[in-house]
């Protein structure tokens, strides 16, 4: 391992590249400083053994998921006397732990004959990985700097993996310092913002006609949940709900944020109508915590529920794609059955269980049939394929959790992916924010401002045909990186891209 070190001049070099290309992420976004720093590492690792190459690999993830994802802190600080002091372990953790998909994709890219692709197809290989492995984690992928760009149009037709091995083509043909690859470099690069220019141009799809009201209640988080606030926050939540019609006139769906009811719907049978007297006729999407007693098991759900006239329940989902270690404990239910320890097992109530899978929900001919996402959901193109096509989708999440920086304006930026990826217009709601509108080719129509009390009336944008990526998932980017490994292991005669 000593011998293989790359030095600490090199190893910094790697760390302060990773950091700078964090700036291509929310809610900075300055792509124009990511690319050049991500060729800059590229080039670096080019010039060192593979044993060297997967070190700088580390230390260039660390730099990059040290800065991009310094929301990690926030959730410790909600109660920073009792667990502040995690915090900077959580972020050394996170950042280091992440890093070695790239120290693995560095070292593997390395050992191909052609080493600049041999680097695209490695990184993008890990990358793809940790979208996966584990129940997977595709945050702050590179591809995430072309979002807000027209480039992020791409992504409709080989989603965001392929994006990524785009981005990493781009860097590694502009590394390679030689015309021919600068040259090639540039015109891939001018191909993506021609085609986004190109898509972004078309005709818009006719609206169907729905007006949404989106309710933001801003509940504090370390307040959220005490029974001294809860009233409050409801209280907020119902004025919001009862206001009259805007400009828009009649509303056809009124949505409530992630857990946004502070009480339990089991033990007040009366919440339901009361919430939906409030609506002037219109049905309610409510976010709430639900649970399911069987015997000795108390089994709590992360749901969405819609309530219709009378507090008829029209359409149900339970999340299936929980926050390990936030939403529930990896190997918990096994703890409790092994040692009995049951702070860590859902089924006793301590932890959420997920859900049995995505599903379509059919609220009638005019709302038509919406993919439901819980939070945490919309960061996975997966969790967006079911067997029937949806009208729209819709996010209710809380991202109090992530503090008021960087961690809210990342998740809902990748919720502008899932829609291009879709087709489909999507519709944010969020306790804190980012509350918001997305129309199918992933642009912001109408937002209410961050973190602050208030609603919004909204027209639901149309849909598009069904992209690419839509119909085939991953087997675009696939075939790209098939393609890419392939002519990676072709013994070159002189360096080049």
């Amino acid at each position: 391992m000593r011998r293989s070190f790359p030095g600490w001049r090199r190893g910094l070099a790697a760390v302060l590249m990773g950091v700078v290309m964090a700036t291509g992420l929310a809610p900075l976004g300055l792509w124009w400083l990511a690319l050049p720093a991500l060729g800059g590492a590229l080039w670096l690792v080019r010039q060192t053994t593979p044993g060297q190459t997967a070190w700088l690999g580390w230390l260039l993830g660390v730099g990059y998921f040290g800065n991009g994802l310094n929301w990690i802190v926030e959730p410790f600080m909600v109660d920073a006397a009792t667990y502040g002091w995690m915090a900077p372990f959580a972020l050394i953790l996170m950042a280091g732990g992440l890093a070695l998909f790239w120290a693995a994709g560095f070292g593997l890219g390395a050992r191909f004959p052609h080493r600049g692709l041999g680097l695209v197809t490695g990184m993008t290989a890990t990358e793809f990985l940790r979208g996966y492995a584990l129940t997977g984690f595709p945050w702050a992928l590179p591809a995430h700097i072309w979002i807000g760009t027209p480039v992020a149009q791409v992504d409709a037709i080989v989603g965001p993996f392929g994006l990524t091995l785009l981005t990493l083509l781009v860097a590694s043909l502009a590394a390679s310092l030689t015309q021919r690859g600068f040259v090639a470099g540039l015109v891939l690069l001018v191909a993506g913002w021609g085609y986004g220019f190109w898509a972004l141009a078309q005709p818009d799809p006719e609206a169907p006609g729905l007006t949404l009201r989106l309710v933001q209640p801003d509940a504090a988080q370390d307040a959220k949940w005490d029974p001294d606030h809860a009233q409050l926050f409801f209280t907020r939540l119902m004025k919001a709900t009862a206001a009259p019609p805007g400009p828009l006139g009649k509303i056809d769906l009124v949505i409530w944020p992630e857990t946004a009811l502070p009480y339990l719907v089991e033990d007040d049978a009366q919440l339901p109508e009361i919430i939906a007297s409030a609506a002037h006729g219109a049905p309610v999407a409510v976010g709430l915590q639900r649970v399911e007693r069987t015997g000795s098991d108390v089994l709590g759900f992360n749901s969405l529920h819609v309530f219709g006239p009378g507090g008829a329940l029209l359409a149900a989902y339970d999340k299936h794609h929980l926050v390990p270690f936030g939403e529930y404990m990896p190997f918990g239910d096994l703890a409790y059955d092994w040692f009995g320890i049951e702070a860590f097992a859902a089924r006793t109530g301590h932890a959420y269980s997920p859900g049995p899978g995505a599903k379509l929900l059919d609220l009638g001919e005019r709302l038509g049939k919406v993919l439901p996402l819980i939070c945490y959901e919309a960061v996975f193109p997966q969790d967006l394929r079911v067997a029937e096509r949806a009208d729209w989708i819709l996010q209710i999440t809380n991202d109090a959790w992530f503090g008021t920086l960087s961690g809210p304006f990342q998740h809902a930026d990748q919720a502008r992916l899932r829609a291009i990826e879709q087709g489909l217009p999507l519709v944010r709601v969020g306790n804190t924010g980012v509350t918001e509108v997305i129309d199918a080719r992933g642009r912001i129509t109408t937002a209410l401002p961050f973190g602050a009390e208030g609603f919004l009336d909204a027209v639901l944008p149309g849909s598009l045909s069904a992209p690419l990526y839509a119909r085939l998932g991953e087997i675009p980017a696939l075939l790209l990186l098939a393609g890419c490994g392939l002519f990676a292991i072709r013994r070159q005669s002189k360096p080049s891209a």
